[in-house]
């Protein structure tokens, strides 16, 4: 157990110890380094509980067989559009999709329609394109749409593409063992 538990939180101990060994060596970095990872924790602690809150609604109110047609295999261009409009209306920094993502791959979601959905949090944002339209005009932001949004879709299914049956299936399995 106490194995297990070292080696899921190696990498946080290792960093821990490191800012610790920089602290020693120059107190104003180290220090600078603790204020940092703190504000980031604090705005993480200030994103994630509304978005957990709604992963679990979504995860009673929203039965697996819907979302394996809206979204699974054979859902072909709803499925994508509707990856893209959650990508696209989703709120918060990218490592709040993870969460996202793990519901629905529990949900049985085609593995392109995940990635498309990943990839949607990243570039489509709704808010993004407003600030861009504002700051950088429309000629520039619809450009970006039109390159963005076809290459969402073909890295969706290039990833699917590239992975094997049995890798596929490793990563859904391991999404079901998370609890």
């Amino acid at each position: 157990m106490r194995k297990r538990i070292l080696k899921r939180y190696s990498f946080f101990i290792g960093a821990l110890i490191i800012a610790a060994i920089i602290t020693i060596v120059n107190k104003e970095i180290g220090f600078k380094t603790f204020s940092i990872a703190g504000a980031s924790f604090k705005q993480m602690l200030s994103v994630l509980p509304p978005i957990m809150i709604l992963l679990g609604l979504m995860d009673v109110w929203i039965p697996r067989e819907s979302m394996m047609k809206y979204m699974g295999d054979n859902s072909g261009f709803l499925g994508i559009g509707l990856a893209i409009l959650i990508g696209s209306i989703a709120a918060g920094p990218m490592y709040a999709a993870f969460p996202f993502t793990v519901v629905l791959l529990r949900k049985g979601v085609r593995f392109s329609n995940i990635i498309i959905f990943m990839n949607a949090w990243c570039v489509t944002k709704i808010t993004t394109f407003m600030f861009e339209i504002t700051a950088l005009g429309y000629k520039f932001t619809l450009t970006r749409l039109m390159v963005d949004i076809p290459g969402i879709i073909i890295m969706g299914y290039l990833v699917q593409w590239l992975l094997s049956k049995d890798e596929l299936d490793n990563i859904y399995l391991s999404a079901e063992k998370l609890e």
